[in-house]
């Protein structure tokens, strides 16, 4: 069974272009997600349904179909049911309720994505509800459907409450949203670093471009891991470390970082 949790720069394909597939899988990134919403027109969604495939990678694969409510979410989580794929994304995930419907008819664990203020209002509910993994922040989405700016400091507390959610939950970290620029890598790490320091532990990606400068942000620094293995070399009690006080809270954040960096 693959962990979710694991998962740190995962790529969008869309679903009705199976020639791009195993490119995707090939590209660095860390898992595949095909994608049935949002870059699939609707004239193109049996197209893309009839491709699902999980069969072309050892990475793990993972499907993002239609919102409930759309013409096309039944046939979405049918299609999927019938799939050996790691898990699925449901976008617009705005009730507990929905997201474990889904996946106890798929049998696959699911990705809630919190696009909007009634998603945000439940997303403690939504990330302690069976079957559910992870939660993913649809910022593009979210802002639309407020009104609001597209900006660090704007989406600083809607971040902050799915990194809270999720601990509540006891789940995985979120994974945040896209960056849209694609032609400026540092945009991607500046992103991904800033989501990092929040307690997020992926990204979204939409763009091979995109893929090392997400990993490299989310990975622990060199300087990080050397501080992390001083830490725990300190012994127990309170101590000093390169001039700072350590004691039982600074060595569970150093263990972390040596964990997550393996």
């Amino acid at each position: 069974m693959v962990s979710l949790a694991s998962i740190r720069a995962p790529l969008f394909v869309p679903a009705n272009r199976p020639e791009r597939f195993a490119k995707a899988a090939a590209a660095g990134t860390d898992a595949v997600i095909l994608d049935l919403e949002d870059a699939v027109a609707a004239d193109a969604k049996d197209a893309a349904r009839a491709a699902l495939a999980a069969d072309f990678t050892d990475l793990p694969v993972l499907v993002r179909i239609n919102a409930a409510g759309t013409p096309w979410h039944d046939a979405d989580v049918a299609a999927v049911a019938g799939l050996p794929v790691a898990g699925v994304i449901l976008p617009k995930a705005e009730t507990a309720s929905g997201c474990t419907a889904v996946a106890r008819t798929t049998g696959n664990p699911v990705i809630a994505l919190i696009e909007s203020a009634r998603g945000l209002a439940e997303a403690r509910a939504i990330a302690a509800a069976e079957g559910v993994e992870r939660l993913a922040f649809g910022s593009i989405d979210y802002c639309a459907d407020l009104g609001c700016a597209h900006l660090r400091d704007v989406l600083l507390p809607v971040r902050s409450e799915l990194v809270l959610a999720a601990r509540l939950a006891g789940v995985a970290a979120p994974i945040d949203g896209v960056t849209v620029q694609l032609d400026d890598p540092q945009v991607s790490f500046d992103d991904a670093a800033h989501a990092r320091a929040l307690g997020m532990t992926g990204k979204l990606c939409i763009h091979p471009k995109q893929l090392d400068a997400v990993k490299r942000a989310f990975a622990p620094s060199e300087a990080e891991r050397d501080w992390a293995r001083r830490v725990l070399a300190s012994g127990d009690g309170a101590v000093s470390v390169d001039g700072a006080m350590v004691d039982e809270p600074v060595r569970i954040r150093a263990r972390a970082i040596l964990a997550f960096a393996e």
